[in-house]
């Protein structure tokens, strides 16, 4: 899916997204010494903030007490929408879902989220409004507007934002403090333009020389250093208030196959995952990151039903919320990926994907088919209320947690072009680079 054109290093993406994305023809959400940290290094933060507990749930319990079971199925999904503002009248978007602008595709689907790509971005001003609109359109609770913007191979926003080097670079640097600097900065960038949930930092740790998606998104190839980075990263995030997401749980960095056109078969024993894959993750969780993303990866020794680890429950279930502990959003890659779509069909993987523990479902590739599966899954009891009901409180609360549920952002054209490409974040980048 990742493509580089030009020495600008821009991406063009058959949208899809884990480096994930959804486009125009349909795009995803899949060593050295050590340098001096910046003197605006963040403190850090190692939880999201939280409002008081009874205030918190007092905030999301009414929230969803006003919800019909149409808007809370809603509120799971986040696909990519067509435009540049939220009025833009696109064919693509009344082919897919029926509705000729995103707003009116936001209020059809009662959507909880949106994700951005390269084909919705024209400057700093119209993104503002793009994303203010956006919000604007979302009536019942203000939107989690996401992208990817890891840096590096996979940067969605890289026509506006400054080019920081990616994960591979920075792992290089030995130092954890750049890891925090650059997520905090990448974070701050990211909220002046209205997005609020970034699908970053990747915690894989890449011990595959031939790992055809991965590679160079990842810290390195060492489990110990790789946590120390995701961790600090986590924290930057947390330090500009944009929601992180772990990607690509139970860990994408051992395969020779690309999920965006296959299944990849992971090898590792239960013992090797401990070892390898699960440290990067856990330091997430230990750090109060907001979200995990499933990988679209078959893992025999974790779950024997060789179902991808994003529609199994041993694995999101079993082995994330019950093991692990995570208490946050779980995010699918995305589902328009070929990885995910062997087996089922796209109403059937958003079903099994909500039953094995997903909380978002992020860009199905028949939205509404998937919405109507979903539904028609809560009406028949075959997912239950209180299963349903367990999502979409984890979705607000990440809202409330990160300062928007009652009340939508807004994004100030001004501000975001006084933080974009700052002369401070470009001192950063160069810092990291050298």
């Amino acid at each position: 899916m990742l493509r580089r054109i030009g020495t600008a290093g821009l991406l063009t993406l058959a949208l899809t997204a884990c480096g994930g994305g959804g486009g125009p023809a349909g795009a995803t959400p899949t060593g050295g010494g050590k340098a001096a940290p910046p003197a605006q290094t963040p403190a850090p933060q190692t939880t999201a903030p939280q409002s008081p507990p009874q205030a918190q749930a007092g905030a999301v319990g009414r929230a969803l007490s006003k919800m019909s079971v149409q808007e809370k199925v809603g509120q799971l999904f986040m696909p990519v929408l067509y435009g540049t503002a939220a009025d833009t009248v696109s064919g693509e978007n009344q082919a897919r879902y029926g509705a000729g602008t995103p707003a009116k595709v936001i209020a059809k689907y009662h959507l909880g989220g949106v994700i951005l790509f390269p084909h919705n971005i024209k400057g700093v001003g119209q993104v503002v409004g793009l994303t203010n609109g956006l919000q604007k359109s979302s009536r019942e609770v203000p939107l989690l507007i996401g992208t990817d913007q890891e840096n590096g191979l996979v940067a969605r926003m890289s026509a506006l934002m400054t080019d920081f080097p990616g994960a591979a670079e920075i792992g290089a640097t030995k130092d954890p403090d750049l890891a925090m600097a650059v997520a905090k900065a990448t974070g701050d960038e990211l909220r002046a333009l209205g997005v609020n949930l970034d699908f970053a930092p990747v915690a894989d740790v890449n011990v595959n020389p031939n790992n055809p998606v991965i590679g160079r998104r990842a810290y390195g190839d060492d489990p110990a250093r790789v946590a120390k980075m995701v961790a600090a990263a986590v924290k930057g995030f947390g330090a500009s208030k944009v929601a992180a997401t772990a990607k690509h749980f139970p860990g994408h960095g051992d395969t020779d196959v690309d999920s965006h056109t296959g299944l990849p078969v992971i090898k590792h024993t239960k013992a090797q995952w401990e070892r390898i894959d699960a440290p990067p993750f856990k330091a997430a969780i230990g750090a109060g990151v907001d979200a995990v993303m499933s990988a679209h990866i078959v893992f025999p020794k974790l779950d024997p039903s060789r179902d991808p680890a994003t529609l199994s429950k041993p694995i999101l279930t079993g082995l994330l919320r019950q093991k692990l502990g995570f208490k946050g959003v779980i995010s699918t890659d995305a589902l328009n990926m070929e990885g995910v779509r062997k087996k089922y069909d796209d109403g059937e993987i958003a079903v099994r994907a909500v039953l094995a523990g997903a909380d978002l479902l992020l860009m199905p590739n028949d939205l509404p088919k998937a919405y109507q599966a979903v539904l028609a899954a809560v009406k028949s009891g075959r997912i239950s209320q209180q299963r349903l009901d367990q999502s979409v409180t984890r979705l607000l609360t990440l809202k409330q947690n990160r300062g928007f549920l009652v009340k939508a952002p807004v994004a100030d054209a001004d501000e975001a072009a006084r933080v974009l490409r700052s002369k401070e974040h470009r001192k950063l980048a160069a810092l990291v680079a050298r």
